[in-house]
């Protein structure tokens, strides 16, 4: 368990990050199994073939509460997946069939998560927070799965607190979430509707990405400067890399050697190699970086600074650096995999740009409902 002072510093922490996301604290619980309520048995395919509709981009929307989905063929936006609550991080199971968003609001859960089998009423009571008469823990958060097919929420399920950013196990069974006001992750399992796992990784858990074909996760620990390698075989963390600063968003080299990672305490993105932990490179950015994205050939490295206002292409072979400006508040970012464009939200504006990726220039704006987050594209 986390000491009193050390979640008072991390719930002031995250209040301030968070503020104008209006983001609650949820009670962090020890590493056992922490069940969802009842649900019906969710039947869903494991394969990795991409679905036919293809080429769609899903960008939750906020305190809007919905998603907008863009056909990347024409960079428009086509329909909009309501019944979501400030939804912020996102996910696609790799056949492309369901979307994962997760709530960055706590919930007041009205339910005792379901008994499972075996275990006694007292001891399921008594692992919930006290005999049959505690109260249901006030402090869960949301993951809605939604059907990409119908644009429709198909299950709600229960997580131990605000989710942040998400990821769907290369396998598909599995959506991990981080938990800022938390120090930690959860695992659920996309089948049974339970959380599975919950694993400590440090204060502020920001970002979640995968590496060696699913076997490893990283986190981003904005709170204590580390990045969490984690086993997903036995669910545990191997080790804790320094970045320093403030690490949030991250993404993989296209040899897998190394993780580049934002520090938004320094204006930089630190290159982590990933044999022995330790940063090769960093490469400036500006105040305030954010969004994260490498082109399909792994050649250049896109990123954002929202304090000054601009959009940053490194090339990471020739050690060049572009820049351009982009306002208000460029914010996520992702690489269509189209044409090689980027998608960069305004966190100042509801508008999504298109730029070119070699000019940065502004090839469209398209208007949302709400700030655009993490973007979550079928295929990648």
């Amino acid at each position: 368990a986390f000491s009193a002072r050390f979640q008072l510093g991390m719930l002031n922490s995250h209040r301030r990050m968070y503020s104008e996301d209006k983001v609650t604290p949820m009670k962090y619980r020890s590493r056992k199994q922490w069940f969802a309520g009842p649900t019906a048995v969710f039947l869903m395919s494991l394969s990795l073939t991409v679905s036919a509709a293809g080429n769609r981009a899903f960008i939750p929307m906020g305190m809007a509460d919905s998603v907008g989905v863009m056909d990347l063929e024409n960079n428009r936006l086509t329909s909009t997946i309501a019944g979501t609550v400030n939804t912020h991080g996102s996910a696609l199971t790799p056949d492309g069939r369901f979307l994962i968003v997760g709530s960055l609001t706590a919930h007041d859960s009205k339910k005792m998560p379901a008994r499972p089998a075996g275990v006694s009423a007292d001891d399921h009571a008594a692992h919930h927070g006290g005999g049959s008469s505690a109260a249901p823990d006030a402090s869960t958060g949301r993951i809605f799965v939604v059907n990409t097919n119908t644009n429709v929420v198909d299950r709600v399920l229960e997580v131990p607190g605000p989710v942040h950013h998400v990821l769907v196990t290369t396998d598909g069974r599995y959506a991990v979430s981080t938990h800022p006001m938390g120090g930690g992750i959860s695992v659920l399992d996309l089948v049974s509707g339970e959380v599975v796992e919950v694993i400590a990784t440090g204060p502020s858990p920001n970002y979640v990405t995968t590496a060696n074909n699913g076997k490893t996760l990283f986190v981003s620990n904005t709170g204590n400067g580390t990045v969490s390698e984690i086993d997903t075989r036995n669910w545990f963390v191997k080790r804790n890399m320094r970045i320093g600063g403030g690490p949030e968003h991250m993404v993989l080299s296209a040899d897998g050697d190394h993780l580049y990672v934002n520090d938004a305490a320094s204006g930089e993105v630190a290159a982590l190699k990933l044999a022995d932990g330790t940063v090769t490179a960093r490469y400036k950015i500006g105040d305030a970086p954010h969004g994260l994205d490498l082109s399909a050939d792994g050649e250049f490295l896109f990123a954002t600074s929202r304090g000054d206002e601009r959009i940053v292409r490194l090339g990471l072979n020739n050690n060049s650096r572009t820049s351009a400006q982009l306002a208000p508040a460029p914010y996520h970012l992702a690489v269509s995999p189209v044409n090689g464009s980027l998608l960069v939200t305004s966190r100042g504006e509801p508008k999504l740009w298109i730029l070119d990726p070699e000019s940065l220039t502004i090839l469209k704006e398209v208007t949302l409902e709400g700030v655009g987050h993490q973007i979550s594209i079928d295929g990648q």
